[in-house]
This record gives structure tokens, sequence and C-alpha cells, in this order.
């Protein structure tokens, strides 16, 4: 190799590099407010071409479907077949579970399309007391049975994240991880409250790793096609995907009240459970605990995780068209608030951890701020002030919000706020 070429190749490397670096994630996070870029988010009620809502039926009939679209096909992917549930099947169910306190319920959801199959658990606890129960419906992370200590819960078989620590090993759960995330399923609490509680496995629906040859997605393949189109799902839009046929279910189930229905999700199933609730309007209300960049933090202010950052170590989780934002957020012509905006005007709630800067609190506080307009045009109420609250000091409105002193987690905290919210919000308690 001669000098000369080594020259040229470094010349043609540093000019690659120059046109192109908006690709290019930045090297450290951003985790001072003094360093936020300025920037100009765009208004939930002005058209992408340039027309003022004024009125929730124009909102409903202009402004919504555009914003609905451009999400669906350069963020979080369209789902591009139809996959009905084609059968549902009771495993398991106990009039006598938590000591007496509650009624348990497994239930399979099976899908089959041509020679491919695929069925998915939920876990019910419902309260003995209530014919109809409202439902807390969320994902969990590493299998039913880690949410409690219920030894007549089911282990799930579904690959997932090794983690020897929880249990899970070569990929497999086993009955050392049974109960492991109990502290952030307070399921007691819950029924006692007069709610029921459904929760899925995550993986069960679709894997959580950068692979589109199992799971929900080749269901939709066509001809030899290996992996989705640069606008069909990736794995989040996969997994809301997943929340939708649960509330298929749960409209035929008489023990449920499909009217109320509560989507919630922690992390990245947070930002799963607010798209599922903005595509799907039979949930009554949704909730996105530490949910972040893609989720409720606005992406415009590059503070802690950035969208360079989250499609380079989470290929899989976005379409690929969302990939021509990295770096380059001013770029984007929609920004998360307008995400929970289309949720209006059925209550949302987000949530914070004051040391949780990766998922910027302040981003995912002003998310909520700048979407109530929105809100404000159905008469509801939302956040007022661009001030945040104290930290442990919550906002209990249409739109709520609250900062609590802690890291990236679920906690009893978090639970307390979300029933007393869906109190006030559903039951009118």
């Amino acid at each position: 190799m001669t000098t000369r070429f080594i020259i040229l190749t470094l010349v043609l490397l540093s000019t690659f590099l120059v046109i192109f670096g908006q690709i290019v994630p930045q090297s450290e996070p951003n985790y001072d407010e003094n360093k936020v870029p300025k920037f100009e988010l765009p208004d939930p009620l002005t058209t992408f071409a340039g027309k003022k809502i004024k009125t929730p039926g124009k909102w409903i009939k202009e402004r919504r479907p555009e914003l609905l679209a451009f999400f669906s096909e350069n963020v979080y992917g369209k789902v591009p077949c139809k996959i009905p549930v084609h059968q549902w099947e009771v495993v398991e169910q106990s009039d006598h579970a938590l000591d007496g306190k509650a009624c348990r319920k497994q239930v399979d959801l099976i899908f089959k399309k041509d020679n491919h199959a695929l069925r998915f658990t939920i876990l019910m606890y419902l309260p003995k007391e209530i014919e109809k129960a409202p439902l807390f419906l969320g994902y969990n992370f590493y299998g039913n049975h880690t949410i409690t200590n219920d030894p007549n819960v089911l282990i799930s078989p579904a690959w997932t994240r090794n983690n020897e620590s929880l249990g899970i090993v070569n990929h497999q759960l086993t009955e050392a991880s049974r109960g492991v995330r109990a502290n952030r399923w307070p399921v007691e609490k819950i029924i006692h409250a007069g709610y029921g509680l459904a929760t899925i496995f995550y993986c069960e629906v679709d894997p959580d790793r950068d692979d589109f040859s199992d799971g929900i997605h080749p269901f939709c393949y066509v001809e030899d096609q290996q992996i989705p189109a640069a606008d069909e799902w990736g794995a989040i839009s996969a997994w809301a995907w997943g929340l939708s046929r649960a509330m298929d279910y749960f409209e035929q189930d008489k023990d449920v009240d499909a009217s109320k229905v509560i989507v919630f999700g922690h992390s990245r199933l947070g930002k799963t459970a607010l798209w599922a609730g903005a595509q799907d309007e039979r949930f009554s209300a949704v909730i996105s605990n530490n949910s972040g960049c893609g989720g409720a933090a606005l992406s415009k202010r590059r503070f802690g995780e950035t969208i360079a950052r989250i499609n380079t170590a989470f290929p899989h989780w976005f379409c690929k068209n969302f990939n021509k934002y990295n770096d380059n957020e001013d770029a984007l012509p929609v920004d998360q608030h307008e995400l929970i905006a289309l949720i209006a005007p059925r209550p949302v709630y987000v949530a914070s951890a004051e040391k949780d800067l990766w998922a910027d609190p302040r981003g995912e506080f002003l998310a909520a701020y700048f979407a109530t307009p929105v809100y404000e045009l159905f008469g509801k109420k939302g956040i007022s002030s661009q001030e945040m609250p104290p930290v442990n000091q919550p906002i209990h409105n249409t739109v709520a919000y609250h900062i609590r002193s802690g890291e990236h987690d679920v906690t009893d905290f978090d639970w307390e706020q979300y029933i007393k919210w869906a109190n006030k919000q559903l039951l009118n308690k």
C-alpha cells in the first residue's frame, strides 16, 4: 500500500466524517441543562401544512391522523398485516389466589398464519368482590412468574436475556427466578384498591434482540422477506400490537371492565405503553414510567440518551426510517409531546425519577406540558406551568406528572400515585 494511497484514504474518510458527521453519535451524553441546544418544538395544534387546529373535531379529523401516520411510518413502524387472535385458552385459574384475596387466571392467546404459530400468556389477578374489575395492563421484563412468589404462576419457556443473579441461565427462565421482580408489582395493593392486574412477558410476543426471524414479525413477511421494510414495525411497535391483542381478549372476558383498562409500562415498555395508547383508543388511560428517549422525553433536547444512541444500542426497537434523525433532531418534524397528545382526551400519566438522568426527567415533564394545549382543546386539565413540581409532589390532572426520589425503577410510591390518579380520573373517587 503506497503512502499516496494512505493519504488519499485519510482525506476521503475525513471528508465523509465532515459531510455525514451527523450520523456519528456524540462521544459523551449531555447531563448539563446549560448545554441543551436551542430548539423549536412543533406546535401540536398546527398541521404540517400550517393550518391552525381550533376545535376537537378538526383535531380528530385532520391533525391526529397525520401525526399518527408520521409516528407510524417514521418512528415506530407500521404493522404491515392483520393478525387476529386465532384462539384463546384458559390454561390455569383459581378463586383462592393470594391467600384467598383474589382470583387468578392464566390465559394463552394463540396466533396462527400459514406455517407460523405463536402464543403468549396473560397472567391476571382480579379482586373477588368486584363483578367486572377495572384493570392495569403492563408487560414485565423477565416472565410472569417473576412478578410474584405465587408458586402456581407458570414459567415461560421464551428466550430472554441472561442474568444469573435473576435466575436466568442459558437464556432460559428457571424456578430460581420466581418472584425476583415482585418489588415492582404490588399485586395485593392493587387488588385491595379494587383493580385487577394483567401482565405479559414481553419476549413471548417478540424477543428483545436484533433478530427479526422469530416472534411475531415473520407473520407479515412476503415472499423472501427476512426483515421489516424501512417503514415497518420495530420491536416497540410489535409489543404495542401485543397489548392491543390482549385488549381484544378483555373485551370478551366477563370478569373485566374493558372500558377501564389502563395500559402501563416502565422504561422501554413505557415507550411501548405510550405507542399502544396513542394507536388504540380502547385503552382508557396510559402510564409512562421512566420511558425516556423515544418515550415521553423530548428528542430535540438531546439530553441523556439521544436518538442516535438508542438506534445504535437497540437497532431493532424502532423502524429503520427513524435512523434519518440520528444526531439530526432538528430535521424531525414531530416530537414526543405530540405522541402524548395523540392520547387526548384520555388520561395520561408521565413519571420520572430524580436520579434517572439518562431518561431526561425534565424532557419528560416538558413533553407533558407541551401536550397540554391539545387536552385543553377538549376541556381537560393538564400541566399549567413549565416549572417542574418538587420531588415527590405529584400533579394528578388528566395530564399527570411526578418526579420521585430515586433511580430508574418502579416503586411503591409510583404505584400509590397511579392508583390515586386512576381513582380520580376513571372512577370519580
